[in-house]
């Protein structure tokens, strides 16, 4: 019997597999990953100094106890270059292996601004452990970190490099914080709490160069001219799904891996999660339409379709210099938000034209009022 493939080992690939061993125990299982194959959350990586952490503690167990965990072959530090849905197979290293069915977890790419200067290829980005472990090697000396984007990551970033008692730059073109998902008040008021934390702000302004500092470390040279000095440089300005290897393979593809609430693609028996998949037209890179997503197709896998659902899902953001917690209203909805700024929180309410609550957004002390405003929403999905 062929196995079902999973490809992806990141929190996507990994929660289906354990999701899926509890319906079915016996069906063969090989899960192929790039990386080496650790367990791990990747949402913890942006707090891992403030909760004390080095980066091999976050791994929750190697590949080899993962194989045991979840009764299956997994084969590390590998790539997929082909996939023929006709054929049922995969080509590794070469070799095509058959799959009865094909689960497709490959995560999101961060996106990569092009820079100038004689030190440009020093950016780094975080995007898995591997990543992080060479960051906090990096920065194992560094008193002075900029952070180039002003979104969830660079803030949580931010907010974790200032605990571990850092002066942090942040450069961003928006005018505030987190601009996509918060209105400004919200924004202002999370951008306050990061400065009294100690967090500097270049918003308004972009970095037209990175080059090495002659006292050492780098100088950023931003857009209106200015010059900053660091000793390390994160880029932090969002990620894109992985979808070369779907579309090489002739898979529907948008912004991500087009997908119906089966989690199907447009291949026979060829299924999408996680960060590359676009569900019924929603991109949402984060943890909880994830773990809601690996729930639903383990037990379609297993023999009972089930459709995903979507519920009211909050993101909550790590910054505990002003808690923040948002559930952006969905795309293409009329509306307005309703903001109120009672004494150390912003409340922000989005109605819709029929006066239904349709996203909100807590910060500071009214964070704690997320459960009861998430009741109220009606299911994205």
């Amino acid at each position: 019997m062929h196995p079902i493939i999973i490809i992806g080992s990141g929190l996507a690939g990994y929660s289906l597999a354990r999701e899926f061993r509890k319906l079915d125990k016996d069906t063969p299982l090989h899960i192929i990953t790039a990386d080496d194959g650790r367990a791990y959350s990747k949402p913890m990586l942006s707090n891992a100094l403030t909760s004390g952490k080095q980066p091999g503690q976050l791994a929750t167990a190697d590949a080899v106890q993962m194989s045991t965990q979840l009764n299956a072959t997994i084969d590390t530090d590998a790539r997929v270059s082909a996939i023929d849905t006709t054929r049922h197979t995969i080509t590794l290293n070469g070799k095509d292996i058959s799959y009865t069915r094909l689960v497709l977890a490959l995560g999101a790419n961060v996106i990569r601004l092009p820079m100038e200067g004689d030190a440009a290829s020093a950016v780094m980005s975080v995007n898995d452990l591997v990543d992080y472990t060479r960051f906090r090697q990096a920065t194992s000396d560094a008193k002075r970190v900029a952070i180039i984007g002003a979104g969830l990551i660079g803030c949580e970033f931010a907010n974790d490099l200032r605990n571990a008692g850092m002066a942090v730059d942040v450069i961003a073109p928006s005018k505030t914080p987190l601009d996509r998902l918060l209105p400004d008040p919200a924004g202002q008021a999370l951008q306050q709490g990061l400065t009294q934390l100690g967090v500097n702000w270049h918003l308004g302004k972009t970095v037209a160069q990175v080059n090495n500092s002659a006292a050492g470390g780098y100088q950023l040279t931003l857009s209106d001219g200015t010059t900053l000095n660091t000793d390390a440089v994160l880029s932090c300005v969002g990620l894109r799904p992985r979808v070369t290897l779907a579309q090489t393979a002739g898979l529907h593809v948008r912004q991500g891996i087009v997908v119906n609430r089966l989690l199907a693609t447009s291949a026979p028996d060829v299924y999408a999660l996680g960060d590359c998949a676009e569900v019924e037209g929603l991109v949402l890179l984060f943890v909880m339409p994830l773990m809601n997503a690996a729930r639903a197709l383990a037990k379609t896998l297993a023999g009972q379709a089930t459709p995903v659902t979507y519920p009211a899902m909050p993101v909550v953001v790590k910054t505990p210099a002003h808690p923040v917690v948002v559930s952006p209203p969905p795309q293409g909805i009329e509306g307005a938000w309703r903001i109120e700024t009672p004494e150390g929180g912003v409340r922000a309410l989005y109605f819709d034209a029929e006066e239904k609550l349709r996203g909100f957004v807590v910060t500071g002390s009214v964070a704690g009022e997320k459960n009861a405003l998430a009741k109220e929403i009606p299911a994205l999905l």
